[in-house]
């Protein structure tokens, strides 16, 4: 029911912004991209999950559980790119209030998606092909309820040195980097709303982004747990208590 109510809420949101003409902004068109992404984001791992919860099918084929990997992991960098572009959008919205429509205007806003989307399936590139080279011959059972990173890692028999390290870097530049646009960017929001003479404006500013911030907050705090981190070896169990 979750599941269904996630696709159902995010496609209702889609529906809703792509038909209502107030809504035809930069602001709204991220939130589309967002919705979008979240759809095919629970879809890569929640059928997947459900089907080993109810013991119906607890075996993946090697391809299949890359290709799962492949798309989980590329879907959240495509995530944290998309929730650094807006808080950049509220940025501008906010601290240029009288220049934002001549500078986010669609062109540049379907471009930034965009890219969004691009950077967040090369990222994932590299890593991906690495863990392709590793060999497999002792256990076969992964430690998680859907084919991740570190649970694959600690399978197998060979040298995974390398592949931590890019995971690790890969890791440590998308989401640190785009965290840290984020929170420059609230920085500037912050500064610029304590700054609003009336409480009403404030309160009117600020509710422009504070569900932003909430998602921003709990993304990236479990997000940066789960994958800045030299050593995959005694986390297993921990991570799935937080992907939970």
């Amino acid at each position: 029911m979750m599941y269904i109510l996630t696709v159902m809420g995010n496609m209702a949101i889609i529906i809703l912004v792509r038909t209502c003409c107030q809504l035809q902004t930069p602001m709204y068109f991220f939130l589309c991209n967002l919705s979008f992404l979240e759809i095919w984001y629970t879809t890569a791992y929640i059928p997947k999950t459900l089907a080993v919860f109810l013991g119906t099918s607890r075996t993946i084929s090697f391809t299949g559980c890359i290709t799962q990997m492949y798309f989980i992991l590329s879907f959240g960098c495509t995530e944290c790119f998309l929730l650094s572009i807006m808080a950049y959008d509220r940025y501008l919205a906010i601290c240029y209030p009288l220049r934002y429509s001549s500078i986010m205007n669609s062109i540049l806003s379907a471009w930034l998606a965009l890219c969004c989307w691009v950077c967040g399936f090369l990222a994932i590139c590299v890593p991906s092909y690495l863990i392709t080279r590793l060999s497999f011959c002792g256990p076969n059972v992964i430690n998680h309820f859907y084919c991740d990173l570190d649970s694959r890692i600690v399978l197998s028999c060979t040298d995974t040195h390398l592949l931590q390290l890019v995971a690790f870097l890969t890791s440590f530049i998308v989401l640190l980097g785009t965290c840290i646009v984020t929170l420059i960017s609230y920085i500037y929001i912050i500064s610029t709303i304590l700054r609003i003479p009336s409480a009403q404006g404030r309160q009117k500013a600020f509710s422009t982004c504070s569900a932003h911030l909430a998602v921003v907050i709990i993304w990236y705090g479990s997000t940066i747990f789960l994958h800045v981190k030299p050593s995959v070896q005694n986390t297993l169990d921990l991570n799935k208590i937080v992907n939970n």
